[in-house]
């Protein structure tokens, strides 16, 4: 018989549930998790990971086209649209493949269905929702082998890590065919011509970075008064003119109305916040207007655990308002990111265990948006900081002045960094420009030391790095700034 009886359960296996069910492991728990559909979830399955191969495509292939740049010829420069989602699908399967490597590893028990709480410490768990995929499908995850399938599991502790899905807007919903979420943008079976993204997070504008690099005219339209507004203002303002170079047409204040669908095309009536009304045609839509939390058919409402517009309420350690049931990553709130939702599982069974983890500061947790150019940010904006009446100090170092940048062919972006005038407290770091998603840590765990600016000051950086514009930022801040 199947064993049925367990320390923690955890109901969800993308990087938090994974993650999470690692480290209990680790910890010596009796550990299983519940999948419903493919292992590694969203983010390495259909998010993070596979986009980003995507775009890795998307990036060759403009070098390619600017190789005389680089004192280089290529010819007859092109791409194949079923050869570049098969690459990103293939990435997707290996680290799908990685994710089940490492529960055996682990000797974590896979449990394969839908799982909903019955009670405190009672799972039940029903075949999954979704047909096996087929030939072709694109989809990745099948139960594997050895994996438990339906029925009543038991466990003192149960971990709700049941992720996000696409918001949908009322009148704007999705069909698959003609209007996409990301699921759809990320398999397409040739690119359009022509694309509307709506919405203008780190999601919409990473696609539309994407099918405007493959040559699609591609209009974005945001309802708030900048593009990326999570992003510091002038950050957002630099990106906006980068993307616009490119030929990206974007809208900010402005709302789409309706959409009018015929049989290969749709035409969005855009309500543009100056009293006017535009309409637009296009082949296909993108709605990226943010997620919501999956928090259906768990059994919530019957256990009367907490939720707010749409995520569960956790404390600090992922404890919900039930005890025994707790929640990590994106279903218990924003900011909804993997690395938020992998450290998240790490401190609330780490808690479980009893060994009085540090709570997880949300204003530390860095944001990486991988168009081109890149975007990475860190704690406070300077909007932000002034907003708290805080007295700041404020440097900044453009690209042009970094000679690795230059020989890199990569002279247009900026580095700013926000410090306490009083304390030398180094409060937020924002980036836009090439690579800034691989530098971003370092001001993370400056922070995290909680440094102030003369240890910044007195690092030496390496040259000719592009982390040496760190460093000018700082330098900026204080009257020393050397290269510009």
């Amino acid at each position: 018989m199947p064993d049925t009886s367990f320390d923690i359960i955890i109901i969800g296996s993308g990087p938090g549930g994974y993650v999470t069910a690692i480290r209990a492991a680790q910890l010596g728990f009796k550990t299983a998790i519940v999948e419903r559909e493919y292992l590694g979830g969203i983010c390495l399955n259909w998010g993070c990971i596979p986009t980003k191969a995507l775009l890795r495509s998307a990036e060759i292939f403009h070098y390619l086209q600017h190789a005389k740049n680089y004192g280089l010829s290529a010819e007859k420069v092109a791409y194949d649209p079923a050869a570049v989602v098969k690459r990103s699908r293939a990435v997707a399967k290996r680290l799908n493949d990685g994710v089940g490597f490492l529960m055996k590893k682990n000797k974590v028990s896979i449990i394969w269905g839908e799982a909903a709480i019955e009670a405190p410490g009672k799972v039940s768990v029903k075949p999954p929702p979704y047909p096996p995929p087929r030939a072709g499908e694109g989809r990745v995850g099948e139960a594997p082998k050895g994996s438990l399938g339906p029925g009543s599991y038991q466990a003192k502790h149960i971990i709700i890590a049941t992720g996000a899905r696409p918001h949908v807007l009322a009148g704007l919903e999705p069909d698959k065919k003609l209007i996409w979420t990301y699921f759809e943008a990320m398999a397409p079976d040739r690119v359009p011509k022509s694309l509307l993204v709506v919405g203008s997070g780190a999601i919409g504008i990473e696609f539309a970075s994407f099918y405007r690099t493959l040559g699609a005219e591609v209009t974005v339209v945001e309802i708030l008064p900048q593009i990326l507004p999570a992003e510091d203002a002038e950050i957002a303002a630099f990106a906006r003119k980068s993307f616009e170079k490119k030929g990206i047409k974007i809208f900010t204040g402005a709302k789409v109305q309706k959409f009018d669908k015929e049989a290969d095309r749709v035409t969005a009536t855009i309500d543009d916040g100056k009293g006017g009304r535009q309409t637009l045609t296009v082949e296909r839509v993108i709605s990226a207007v943010g997620v919501v939390g999956n928090v259906e058919n768990l059994g919530l409402e019957k256990l009367s655990v907490k939720t707010d517009r749409g995520f569960i309420v956790t404390d600090s350690v992922g404890r919900t308002s039930v005890p025994g049931i707790y929640a990590i990553g994106d279903v218990a709130g924003p900011p909804l990111l993997a690395h938020k939702a992998e450290h998240e599982g790490v401190i609330c069974v780490e808690a479980i265990k009893g060994l009085d983890p540090h709570p997880m500061n949300k204003r530390l947790i860095p944001g990486c948006t991988y168009c081109a150019p890149q975007i990475a940010s860190v704690g406070l904006t300077e909007e932000a900081a002034k907003e708290q009446k805080l007295e700041i100090r404020v440097g900044r170092f453009p690209f042009v002045g970094n000679g690795k940048a230059i020989a890199l062919g990569e002279d247009q972006g900026l580095v700013k960094v926000i410090f306490d005038k009083k304390t030398g407290q180094l409060l937020g770091a924002h980036m836009v420009g090439a690579e800034v998603t691989e530098l971003i840590q370092g001001y993370v765990i400056a922070m995290n030391l909680e440094t102030t600016e003369e240890e910044l000051i007195h690092t030496v950086f390496p040259h000719p790095t592009l982390s040496e514009m760190m460093k000018e930022a700082v330098l900026d801040a204080y009257g020393r700034v050397l290269n510009i």
